[in-house]
C-alpha cells in the first residue's frame, strides 16, 4: 500500500462557496459549500484522478509538494 500526501490549495469565493484543488495534479479540483465539504469534495476528486491514472498506466506524480509512504498514513487538518 503506497499512500500520498497532496498539498491543497483553499479559495473562499465572492459567492461563498469553497474552491479547493491540488497544484500537483493538473485540473483536478472541486469546491464546497463550506470550507469541509470543500476538502471533503477534494479528498474524493484525487482518489478519482489517481485511480485514472492508474487504469491509464499513467505514473502518479512524484514531486517536492508530494509526499508518498509506503504505509498507511492518516492525515488531519485542523
Amino acid at each position: 500500500m503506497t499512500s500520498y500526501v497532496f498539498r491543497a490549495e483553499l479559495v473562499e469565493e465572492e459567492d461563498g462557496r469553497w474552491s479547493a484543488g491540488v497544484p500537483a495534479l493538473p485540473g483536478c479540483a472541486t469546491w464546497g459549500l463550506t470550507r469541509d465539504e470543500a476538502l471533503r469534495n477534494l479528498r474524493d476528486a484525487v482518489e478519482a484522478y489517481l485511480r485514472d491514472m492508474q487504469k491509464a498506466g499513467e505514473p502518479i506524480p512524484r514531486d517536492a509538494s508530494i509526499e508518498v509512504r509506503s504505509e498507511p498514513v492518516v492525515a488531519v487538518t485542523v
